[in-house]
């Protein structure tokens, strides 16, 4: 069992591992595969595989369409990436962090050769070879949690099935991503079947929700998914007899303030931002950097944006440190381990 580390006390629930991998590693492994870049500098690739300015999410998406045809199908890179994030959260101070991918979404290793691309379980095994050498290495708590994507409803039996098969291999929940399908089309009663699946084998669940879709999408992310916790969830104050409801019951949201005002979700000024009722009511939420390589930004610097936009001071940024670990998907018996660790530290 990893020995917690007196001088970190940081935690993060909502990172994409895609979303965070180096861009001189980016450079490196397109360069080893022979695959052809927009850029031939490193600094040079940053501005197509990132956003530097708010804009709206299909922006996002483009860069995940620049930076995943290098890595995916490519084993070495895998387990390197979720080995890198493992450095980089733990020179921030972080001691537990949980990330998730669509291991689907790794499987394809671009070159037009067949027969050697990773399975999508072995996808899920070279992560967790990675996130378990850096854990080591430096000393860290790491886990993973397994997106199912909205506009592949075909895939979201199949990452339950993932998440049980690795429980006890560092997989400790399953999440829904992507873009928002409409509340009660048919493409989405797939996703309701797999999540109800999921906490009937209880297998931890968040959900994207109320980032760019309505309230609607949250309530049933709540009540037809069982979600446990919330993917940003900015528009449930869109529905205030629902928020009150979450709020009562103490379901988490997981805040990106950084990503929030990139990708368009809040269009507000910095002073109506939806966390600042969500903190003005004692609303049940932690601070992640979602994306941190492309959006810029880190966890660090999300608590720095915090406290100079929404005027959060240290005292509420330890108490919504001590939701996240409060609200993270580790074993009971590990996660009271973790949240006694943060409140001696506080």
């Amino acid at each position: 069992m990893t020995e917690f580390d007196p001088s970190k006390m940081w935690v993060e629930l909502h990172l994409h591992l895609d979303g965070a991998v180096r861009t001189d590693t980016l450079f490196d492994v397109a360069k080893r595969r022979g695959l052809s870049l927009p850029a031939d500098t490193v600094d040079g690739l940053v501005p197509h595989v990132s956003m530097d300015k708010p804009g709206k999410i299909a922006a996002m998406f483009h860069a995940f369409q620049t930076l995943l045809p290098v890595i995916s199908g490519d084993r070495a890179a895998i387990r390197r990436i979720a080995y890198e994030l493992c450095e980089d959260e733990a020179q921030q101070g972080v001691v537990y962090f949980e990330t998730r991918y669509c291991p689907h979404l790794l499987t394809s290793n671009h070159t037009g050769e067949s027969g050697d691309d990773p399975t999508v379980a072995e996808v899920v095994e070279l992560v967790n070879a990675g996130l378990k050498r850096g854990s080591k290495d430096f000393n860290i708590q790491a886990r993973s949690l397994l997106c199912a994507i909205r506009e592949h409803p075909e895939w979201s039996h199949e990452m339950v099935e993932l998440c049980g098969k690795y429980s006890s291999d560092g997989v400790v929940g399953v999440d829904l991503a992507g873009g928002t399908v409409g509340y009660k089309e048919d493409a989405n009663l797939p996703h309701i079947k797999a999540f109800q699946e999921a906490e009937s084998l209880g297998v931890h669940r968040t959900i994207h929700a109320g980032e760019v879709g309505g309230p609607e999408i949250v309530e049933e992310a709540v009540t037809q998914m069982h979600a446990e916790r919330i993917g940003h969830g900015y528009h449930v104050l869109d529905d205030e007899d629902l928020y009150q409801r979450l709020k009562k019951d103490g379901i988490h949201f997981e805040v990106c303030p950084v990503s929030s005002y990139m990708t368009g979700a809040v269009q507000t000024e910095f002073s109506q931002h939806p966390a600042k009722r969500f903190a003005k009511d004692g609303a049940n939420f932690s601070l992640s950097s979602d994306d941190p390589r492309v959006f810029l930004t880190s966890l660090a610097r999300e608590r720095d944006f915090v406290k100079e936009n929404w005027g959060f001071d240290d005292a509420l940024i330890s108490t919504l440190n001590l939701n996240a670990a409060q609200a993270c998907f580790l074993p009971e018996a590990d996660k009271d381990r973790l949240v006694k660790h943060i409140q001696s530290l506080q």
